[in-house]
């Protein structure tokens, strides 16, 4: 394998970085295939003198359905099918498997897999299509794949390319799978609203809505790219929310849900850390559509008749004096037993301050409403003990941008 900048591009691999951007535009056009990364492929046929020519393009829109690859080396069958005017195939496109004309180039934003799973070695689909060249921009951290694709590409005579360029890039597209793969924990975002004056509701607990339609359907959109909601039993007992995904409220059109239909995989499992089992049937966290867990102390509820609409899973607690469940042990749980590649944390001041504390938030997301609710209002977080500024948790803000009448910060923990 050949690395790359793109300051060493020169000639007919000038192009390449449009063709691995477009790439990573194919794969962000799904919000999540968990547990799978999400992926872009990009077949070209170049040619110096007439010009490059776009066979095909692909990404991978669910776990179970075609990788990007595969799903690419169809379109490119199918677009010949139809410039040639012959009446094309109708079985599904990733069954449409035919060789690609002589000297095409992929460019795929993760290395191909070369083991099967549900589906098949995408890095043989590319073998048995013909390419030329794979220019890819990240390697897999999958101990399955993990240079194996490479390897296999390489074998069989087809040159390697890693942009290196692009790498910050694809790994941020697909940040929880590295997470879950690399350090056995999903990617964890906190989420926050609150106003001028940091507060998160009034002294009476009035808090809807204190932010715009606008930035509530952004929180949509943040749910959609994770793969577990997490909120503690207080929040339950209080608000009793849904934590739902509500495609219709993010902003898109009929026609943008309706034209890709795979956008949203599957909806996030509802978590609520419930240590000491109060958890009722009849929340609507529990009764809204999809999974949804809680996770109790060991020996909670043993007595209690088993829930019949959510999944108990039992967990420490986070030292031997304390009645809350060991956080670690819940995102561990969520890694390895449901490939949760994501975790968004919508909780109150007290869980989401323990999350943080306990250095596991690696992004935090505020909406601030331009509005004051005094004093007397309840805090964003529930942080003491800080007696000097050099005990102070510092961020490193990422990003900071408008949305409706707020504003959205989003923020790395220094």
């Amino acid at each position: 394998m050949q690395t790359l900048r793109n300051t060493e591009l020169d000639g007919q691999q000038a192009s390449w970085p449009q063709y691995m951007q477009r790439a990573i535009e194919l794969a962000a056009s799904v919000f999540s295939a968990a547990p799978n990364p999400r992926v872009g492929c990009v077949i070209v046929k170049e040619n110096a003198q007439a010009g490059d020519t776009v066979l095909g393009e692909g990404w991978h829109k669910g776990a179970g359905l075609p990788h990007a690859e595969p799903d690419a080396i169809a379109d490119a069958h199918r677009r010949a099918t139809e410039a040639s005017g012959d009446t094309p195939a109708t079985e599904p496109r990733h069954a449409q498997a035919q060789s690609l004309p002589a000297g095409s180039t992929a460019f795929v934003t993760l290395e191909p897999c070369c083991h099967t799973g549900r589906t098949g070695p995408c890095s043989v689909a590319l073998i048995e299509a013909g390419v030329e060249r794979v220019v890819i921009a990240s390697l897999d951290p999958n101990p399955k794949v993990s240079g194996g694709g490479i390897a296999a590409l390489e074998a069989s005579g087809i040159e390697v390319f890693f942009l290196q360029d692009f790498e910050d890039s694809a790994r941020r597209l697909n940040r929880g799978f590295f997470s879950r793969l690399e350090r056995q924990r999903p990617f964890v975002r906190c989420k926050l609203a609150m106003s001028l004056d940091g507060r998160t509701a009034l002294a009476n607990g009035e808090s809807k809505w204190i932010t715009s339609e606008a930035a509530r359907s952004d929180v949509q959109r943040l749910r959609a790219e994770c793969d577990a909601i997490v909120t503690g039993i207080e929040t339950v007992l209080a608000d009793d929310p849904s934590m739902t995904l509500r495609p219709a409220e993010m902003g898109l059109s009929p026609q943008q849900l309706e034209c890709n239909e795979h956008r949203f995989s599957k909806p996030p499992v509802r978590v609520v850390l419930d240590s000491q089992a109060r958890l009722s049937d009849s929340a609507k966290i529990v009764l809204g559509n999809g999974r949804c867990l809680a996770y109790r102390l060991n020996g909670a509820g043993e007595s209690a008749t088993a829930p019949s609409r959510y999944e108990n899973r039992f967990a420490p607690s986070a030292n031997v004096s304390d009645s809350r469940v060991s956080l670690p042990s819940v995102l561990d749980s969520l890694a390895s037993l449901d490939e949760c590649n994501e975790v968004l944390v919508e909780a109150g001041a007290t869980l989401s301050a323990s999350f943080i504390e306990a250095g596991l938030v690696d992004e935090l997301i505020v909406y601030i409403a331009p509005k004051l609710l005094g004093r007397d209002g309840r805090p964003l977080l529930n942080i003491s003990g800080l007696d000097q500024l050099s005990d102070a948790l510092n961020f490193d803000v990422d990003a900071v941008e408008r949305i409706g009448a707020d504003i959205k910060v989003t923020l790395r923990p220094r």
